[in-house]
């Protein structure tokens, strides 16, 4: 079947879930204009947008959320809460030595969203300032771009890379391409090659944490847990961000290593998600009980195996798009909440195996909406 024969098979869920996006978002993004929200309290949307909570690497998801919707509606109400967003993100410059490698999830999705749609240059030099930040962050002698600072789960933390990066070397992709400096690719292509070796494993399975030595280059002294339930565990949100981040580095290089590696990381996620009728437990090798799921990390991976079908010959397409699809549906069906009372859509996230169980995070809505306006057919890649 093409790729396109499965779309039409589901065009009529694809539209109803699509007009019920349209419908709550419309509605929640008047309600918490003023909002940088990141979970729900009693139906209502928190807000990070005050005091050092405005560095929180969450914080872009809001804002390009709307863009996302305003892209596709040219609904003024998505619009004005985006470009509010992203001038309260602007309190994070008063926190300047708390500046994470998470920048490009805060500026790319929201500023550089801006400028790409609406050429405004306050927007795209905010998102070259992040882009800089990020480069500031490379490591020089170990080929590799820093995680956190200082200290992290009550460690140091000075040669520590994570594989959620790989969602951030977006930015960096960008800066080279609107500033013509190759320098920032080189640094996001040399990042990349280093997740490749070290992170994914030879099964498609991901370590999250990597400690390296920070004066040898390619030089790994410990793999740690992080989110995940152990070190040799596979924290399914890494998996998904090692799929979806994979296949981002190929559309921006061309580079055959990147579709390969997504491709082998997707084989691991579909093999084991299809196992939990479809639905992301949070660890993949943790144990059968408790059972904890993140629904987060499903439609992450949905967004990254729409992208890698779009990719494959023909008679390789649906080896991605119906589990992507299959992912979504089991999401809709189980823990969507369409009501008014609640102004999240995504529920049952989970941030890590020891705490914030099964609760809406504000990345669930984000990339739910992404995959389904990717199966719409938009043409607006955040990334």
């Amino acid at each position: 079947m093409s790729y396109s024969e499965t779309i039409k098979n589901n065009q009529k869920w694809i539209d109803e879930v699509w007009e019920k996006l349209d419908k709550k978002l419309s509605r929640t993004a008047v309600k918490n204009k003023n909002k940088i929200p990141y979970t729900t309290v009693n139906g209502d949307f928190d807000d990070h947008s005050q005091g050092k909570s405005i560095i929180g690497w969450t914080n872009g998801f809001w804002g390009g959320l709307m863009w996302l919707m305003y892209n596709e509606t040219k609904k003024e109400c998505y619009r004005e809460t985006a470009e509010i967003s992203e001038k309260l993100l602007d309190g994070c410059f008063s926190y300047v030595e708390d500046m994470h490698h998470d920048v490009g999830f805060m500026w790319h999705l929201t500023a550089g969203a801006s400028y790409r749609l609406t050429g405004n240059n306050a927007s795209k030099n905010r998102n070259l300032l992040a882009a800089m930040s990020l480069m500031s962050r490379y490591n020089v002698e170990g080929n590799y771009i820093r995680a956190w600072n200082g200290e992290w789960f009550g460690e140091k933390n000075d040669g520590w890379t994570i594989i959620d990066c790989m969602m951030n070397l977006p930015a960096l992709y960008w800066a080279s391409d609107i500033t013509g400096d190759e320098r920032f690719k080189h640094i996001a292509v040399r990042h990349a090659d280093m997740a490749m070796r070290d992170h994914i494993r030879p099964d498609g399975s991901v370590n999250h944490i990597v400690v390296h030595d920070v004066l040898k280059p390619d030089t790994v002294i410990e793999i740690k847990a992080g989110q995940g339930y152990a070190a040799d565990s596979c924290w399914s949100r890494g998996l998904a961000w090692a799929l979806y981040g994979f296949m981002i580095s190929y559309s921006h290089t061309g580079e055959q290593k990147y579709l390969d590696t997504a491709k082998k990381v997707a084989h691991y996620y579909i093999s084991n998600v299809s196992t939990s009728e479809w639905k992301t437990l949070l660890d993949f090798r943790a144990p059968e009980e408790p059972v904890y799921y993140d629904s987060t990390a499903g439609v992450i991976s949905a967004c990254g195996l729409i992208e890698i079908a779009k990719c494959c010959p023909d008679e390789q397409k649906d080896m991605y798009l119906k589990p992507a699809v299959k992912i979504l549906q089991t999401t809709e069906k189980n823990w969507c909440n369409w009501e008014d009372n609640e102004d999240s859509i995504v529920q049952m996230g989970s941030e890590m195996y020891s705490r914030g169980i099964h609760k809406p995070i504000i990345y669930g809505d984000f990339f739910f909406a992404e995959a389904i306006l990717k199966l719409k057919g938009s043409e607006f890649n955040p990334w």
